[in-house]
């Protein structure tokens, strides 16, 4: 009689693993919530690190122009070079999470001017960058999972959806800094 159990089956070890960026993701995301609109701002006048606010600009900016140069590369078929674009986005990205992390910390929510030219559409934009935002962190990390573990059929069906909604939030990232700035003076 045969002792030994089967193998599980690399469905399993998938659903385990997107369970788990499932997890991941809904905790960021619910942490993120509870520092920007219920955390006290350590440093509520601003004052320290100040700079932050222009840095994480500069890393979404980054970003997209990372994402950009990944689509066509890999529209060319330079696979390694597709690779290491997207790698070199996801790097971007993580500084501006944890540079995002570190200004919500110390400095709270900024709050656009209340009677500032075009808060409807600046909310109507930061409402939507925020949503996808959301969806964004799990997708992009389901899509390298699904690249990196050689499932290169799922990698390019979800990656359809990754791509446009990380560039969208890169791209709105870097408006809603500048729309934010200028009405603040």
């Amino acid at each position: 009689m045969n002792t030994v159990a089967p193998a599980p089956s690399s469905r399993s070890g998938t659903g385990s693993a997107i369970a788990a960026i499932l997890a991941i993701s809904a905790a960021a995301t619910l942490f993120l919530f509870w520092l920007i609109y219920i955390h006290p701002a350590a440093d509520a006048a601003s004052v320290r690190f100040a700079f932050l606010p222009g840095l994480n600009a500069v890393l979404n900016g980054l970003s997209a122009t990372a994402l950009l140069i990944g689509y066509i590369f890999i529209r060319a078929r330079r696979i390694a070079a597709h690779r290491a674009s997207m790698i070199t986005a996801f790097v971007f990205s993580t500084l501006f999470l944890v540079g995002y992390i570190a200004h919500h910390a110390l400095h709270g929510d900024v709050r656009y001017p209340l009677h500032a030219a075009f808060r409807t559409f600046y909310l109507w934009l930061l409402g939507s960058h925020i949503l996808l935002a959301t969806l964004a962190l799990p997708l992009v990390l389901v899509t390298f999972f699904f690249s990196l573990s050689g499932r290169i059929p799922q990698h390019r069906r979800i990656a359809r959806w990754t791509f446009p909604i990380w560039l969208y939030v890169s791209v709105t990232g870097v408006i809603t800094y500048v729309m934010l700035r200028l009405a603040r003076g």
